[in-house]
């Protein structure tokens, strides 16, 4: 009898929405180009603009300003590169500030040469005093600096002081770069608040399809140098038909995202609280990453002592669970956690990340804790790693 499987990886991507699913075989039956100005394109053109006002709407951005990729990581090196405009005239960007636990996309410096790390504190938040002193450092002939911080870390699910770092930032006319990925729907993500000059984020952390994302300026006129040339496509900035049942899969995933994002995302908060302290009643020696500061509530972060992370994800998915071994970033490998590692933590044991969303159900969250609960005990009962 095969074993009833539960999904709780939502933060490597989250199952396809049904009416993304549905905008998206839509936008596949329509034979027109959305560059060709025929009915036919103009009305595929209609499916591309409607979705650039979804995805704007979902972080208060201008609509004119989303630009689509075919994922993060291109919007990662299309922003991160020295070579910028103001309008027509060249914008030079001297030097790129990185946080320790950004995801790899970001870390890599697109079209920097060399990359400054930011520390973080042991709780997980960058390191504010530390950048401020990086920028009072930093020499105007250099160029201006800038700043890649993310919004929500996508392992521990950390909140990061993106306004007061964005404060930091400007007082020296840099630029600040968010990956707001794994923050999109989960909590309430406004550009204007942030103060963020640029925004990351990606369709399928939202329940929208793989190979879609966007970058999302603050304005019009500070724009980086493309990264994909030709046609003129997304106003010059990324060359390329645009993939049109994509970027209405990745529209209809924002709309749904963006409405009674608050209630929704309270009682998925509601159901990781119950799981985490079924967790802790199960093995009280258990460390819950980043549980001192503010995270998104879907996330959870953790070690269990004696329990090596690729043993427990293994012991886990042969109990029909399936989650991950940090990030979902290396080609399904699993490694060290460069994210335990900058918060000063001995990552060679490793920690293990549950992530749920709306479709989870209180029966999931009650097999997560007694199939927790039985490695553990497994755990103890051996004396040693299970």
């Amino acid at each position: 009898m095969a074993i009833e499987r539960i999904y709780m990886d939502w933060n490597a991507t989250a199952p396809l929405l049904e009416a993304a699913r549905d905008a998206m075989l839509s936008a596949m039956a329509m034979p027109g180009n959305p560059s060709s100005v025929h009915s036919e394109g103009r009305a595929a053109r209609s499916v591309v603009e409607k979705a650039r006002r979804q995805v704007a709407a979902l972080v208060g951005a201008a609509a004119q300003n989303v630009v689509f990729t075919s994922c993060a990581t291109e919007a990662a090196n299309m922003v991160l590169t020295p070579r910028f405009k103001m309008g027509r005239s060249a914008l030079p960007i001297g030097r790129l500030y990185v946080s320790a636990i950004e995801h790899p996309a970001v870390r890599m410096g697109g079209r920097f040469d060399s990359v400054v790390e930011i520390p973080v504190l042991s709780s997980g938040i960058v390191n504010v005093a530390a950048l401020e002193a990086m920028l009072a450092d930093h020499a105007p002939e250099l160029g201006l600096p800038m700043v890649a911080v993310m919004l929500a870390n996508n392992e521990t699910g950390v909140v990061q002081p993106v306004a007061e770092i964005a404060a930091l930032v400007h007082a020296k006319g840099g630029v600040l770069v968010v990956d707001a990925v794994q923050a999109a729907g989960r909590i309430p993500v406004d550009m204007d608040a942030l103060d963020a000059d640029f925004l990351i984020i990606s369709a399928h952390k939202l329940g929208g399809p793989k190979g879609a994302g966007a970058l999302i300026a603050r304005g019009e006129m500070l724009m980086p140098e493309p990264l994909i040339r030709g046609g003129g496509h997304e106003k010059g900035h990324r060359g390329g038909t645009e993939n049109l049942s994509a970027i209405a899969g990745f529209g209809a995933a924002a709309d749904y995202a963006t409405n009674d994002l608050i209630n929704r995302n309270l009682g998925i908060k509601t159901l990781r609280d119950q799981m985490e302290a079924g967790m802790r009643r199960a093995a009280n020696d258990l460390v819950i990453h980043g549980e001192s500061v503010e995270r998104i509530g879907n996330t959870t972060f953790f070690t269990l002592p004696g329990l090596k992370a690729e043993t427990g994800q293994i012991a886990f998915d042969l109990e029909g669970v399936a989650l991950s071994a940090g990030a979902a970033c290396s080609s399904g490998k699993v490694g060290q956690s460069h994210v335990l590692t900058a918060m000063g933590l001995d990552a060679g044991v490793g920690g293990l990340r549950i992530s749920i969303g709306p479709a989870t159900t209180q029966a999931d969250v009650e097999k997560v804790v007694a199939v927790f609960a039985k490695i553990a005990a497994r755990r103890q009962h051996s004396g040693q790693a299970v």
